[in-house]
């Protein structure tokens, strides 16, 4: 602005109007300065929730699939940006994000999904939505548009400027705050999760496959997988003692034992678990329990 402004003020204005225009410039200067500063400072949070409050995919690969999104991020408008916050990172209590991360997934690979979200009723949500679509339309008329609306050639024009630039300044701000309470409400989250993740309850539910409540998702037992390897090293004719493979779990996965799942003894797992064929034998006079693997 500077001597262009100066000259072209000079021509129209009464002499104290043109006195006091330089220092109502620089005002607005400094306003529309600050207002800007703002938004990168609200677009750099933006993208730091877009790019972290979701990630999954094959355990190995998360470092990188979580750089690929960073830089992702990194790289959109606050109006691309705003739309990937809504629906995936802001949601309503009727949104559906439920998808299977994991149908297009190999079987034998350990898969990680992780995502974080701000459940609003229907009424905030669509009132938010509307908040930020104006924000992003005031973004766009500042960085754009703010010189063809007012006229920074006048002193009059320069006050409507500077109301304009404190009523989006406070705008701004408060969209910010909003903002930076939503981050805080999802690193609260992400150290829940990273603190249960720690737990003997996170290392039952993945190792044992012992819910929270107790009850057990066979298929996922630690213990069941100690059988199948039991049963793959003792087996005589497809077939292995109960009491052997009990004594093969204890020397090598003590932790394994049937009290653990809720069950009195080896027999009952097998039974419970609906996984193993169980079969008794007489063997030098004694009943004996035999296993093997269930085939489907």
């Amino acid at each position: 602005m500077g001597t262009l402004m100066r000259s072209q003020a000079a021509a129209s204005q009464p002499a104290g109007n043109v006195q006091e225009l330089p220092g109502q410039q620089r005002e607005v200067q400094r306003l529309l300065g600050r207002c800007l500063l703002r938004l990168q400072q609200y677009e750099r949070l933006m993208k730091a929730i877009v790019a972290h409050h979701d990630l999954s995919g094959p355990a190995p690969a998360l470092e990188t699939i979580r750089a690929a999104r960073i830089h992702d991020a990194s790289t959109k408008t606050l109006g691309t940006l705003v739309g990937q916050l809504l629906g995936s990172c802001v949601v309503t209590a009727a949104t559906d994000t439920a998808a299977d991360t994991t149908a297009n997934e190999p079987e034998d690979v350990l898969f990680f999904a992780m995502r974080l979200q701000l459940n609003l009723s229907g009424e905030d949500y669509v009132r938010t939505q509307r908040d930020l679509k104006e924000l992003v339309m005031l973004r766009n008329n500042l960085v754009h548009h703010f010189i063809d609306q007012h006229d920074l050639w006048s002193t009059g024009g320069c006050r409507t400027a500077r109301d304009a630039l404190v009523a989006a300044s406070a705008c701004i701000d408060r969209h910010y705050e909003q903002l930076r309470g939503w981050a805080e409400h999802m690193e609260q989250a992400r150290r829940l999760a990273a603190a249960f993740v720690q737990s003997d309850a996170f290392h039952d539910v993945v190792i044992n496959g012992i819910a929270p409540d107790g009850t057990v998702d066979w298929p996922a037992a630690g213990i069941v997988g100690a059988l199948r390897e039991a049963a793959n090293a003792l087996a005589v004719d497809g077939w292995t003692p109960v009491a052997a493979a009990g004594r093969w779990i204890m020397e090598r996965s003590p932790e394994q034992q049937p009290n653990r799942y809720g069950c009195a003894s080896w027999r009952q797992v097998l039974h419970e678990s609906r996984l193993f064929e169980l079969r008794y034998r007489d063997v030098d006079g004694q009943r004996v329990a035999w296993y093997r693997v269930r085939t489907k």
